[in-house]
């Protein structure tokens, strides 16, 4: 396999928009990635979006990417994997780059969540439609059930989950695609509107519209494009049941753990060789499964290192240094490309007043569902 760089990084504003639709958010991002690589072909495309045919009536989205993007023989694919659409396409981007098949590849995400259709059902498509949508359960449903499986076994407190809504915002806050660039206190996510007991209204992330791209190529080749070789020394993916009741501990994303053993082996590194990561937060207690089933705390504490200031920017790990899902926003196809775009800045060193100091190495952790899905990636500075 040959070593594959990222060499160009590219997306939109994160949020309501209402005035654009699924194809011109994805142009935009692409248009920006390929500008700012500096390719001037594309061998194949790939494509991460997650329910287009529910929120906008609009499948067949290679041909109509490629079309709009002004490709129209190009080879293109469009990849789904719930809310892990374009991480798994990074995946998949990756492997044709380092097969050889391929020298110049644009991987993306996108999703169109303001279209006037029932998010709850959209999003419901992910989940396990005979055990848990039919009887009415919903992902803060049944990221509620985690979270008080979570107290009930560790002790984590509603303190520790509103201290990372509050950290991610701060970092939101100086991100200027985020859909909400705003700081939030403690008191703030207590208080707010019950969603699905323990979560309140800002433990969840939000509906977003957005798009995010990233061109890959060969190492050798990227020299050409770039005096700043950002390389993918890592890629894992695993699955776990979809369905939540199925797992053995459900206070344990085993997917994640996999996904993450699988970069970890493949890049030759531990947890602690990690500088900073992108986690899958789409809940404030999805982060704090994630970090632990990531290793990068002790599993059962990562309510307490939370709180404790661990996560922070200039903590012992930072995560999600873009604002996360809760603060930047999950336009759920798109998040996956758009961890790439944040740990492609960080390790260029543009990442503004959220910049982590000294960075090397990030991880980006993307996932599906309530974890039936998920891919892992490190990216390096060489």
């Amino acid at each position: 396999m040959r070593d594959v760089a990222v060499i160009g990084i590219g997306m939109t504003k994160f949020g309501e928009l209402w005035w654009r639709n699924l194809r011109e958010l994805y142009v935009e991002a692409a248009l920006k990635a390929i500008k700012d690589a500096g390719v001037d072909h594309l061998d194949s495309m790939y494509v991460g979006c997650m329910t287009s045919g529910l929120f906008c009536a609009q499948e067949h989205l290679a041909s109509m990417m490629a079309d709009y993007l002004g490709q129209k023989h190009l080879a293109a694919y469009r990849i789904e994997s719930a809310c892990a659409s374009s991480g798994l396409a990074f995946r998949l981007g990756f492997i044709e780059v380092a097969s050889g098949m391929s020298d110049i590849v644009l991987v993306g995400g996108v999703e169109k969540m303001h279209t006037g259709a029932d998010a709850t059902y959209c999003l419901a498509a992910a989940a396990d439609q005979d055990y848990e949508a039919f009887h009415g359960n919903t992902f803060p449903g049944l990221y509620a059930l985690i979270a008080r499986a979570h107290m009930a076994k560790y002790g984590t407190t509603r303190n520790q989950m509103a201290a990372v809504a509050v950290k991610n915002h701060y970092n939101g806050s100086m991100n200027p695609n985020a859909q909400f660039q705003m700081k939030i206190s403690i008191d703030t996510v207590l208080n707010a509107t019950p969603v699905a007991d323990p979560l309140g209204l800002f433990d969840c992330s939000p509906v977003t519209d957005g798009a995010a791209a990233a061109i890959l190529c060969p190492l050798e080749l990227a020299k050409q494009y770039t005096d700043t070789i950002i390389k993918v020394v890592g890629s894992g993916a695993a699955t776990s049941t979809i369905a939540v009741h199925q797992r053995d501990d459900i206070t344990f994303l085993d997917a994640v753990h996999m996904s993450g053993k699988r970069a970890y082996e493949m890049a030759g590194l531990k947890p602690e060789d990690i500088d900073f990561a992108e986690v899958h937060d789409c809940f404030t207690i999805a982060e704090i499964c994630n970090i632990e089933a990531l290793g990068f705390c002790e599993v059962g504490k990562g309510g307490p290192f939370s709180e404790a200031g661990n996560t922070a920017l200039d903590g012992k790990i930072p995560i999600n240094t873009s604002g996360g899902l809760k603060s930047k926003g999950h336009p759920v196809g798109a998040t996956g490309v758009a961890q790439i775009v944040e740990l492609v800045e960080q390790l260029r060193g543009t990442a503004g007043g959220r910049q982590v100091k000294n960075a090397k190495r990030g991880l980006a952790q993307n996932m599906g569902g309530s974890g039936g899905s998920s891919v892992v990636h490190i990216l390096e500075v060489q």
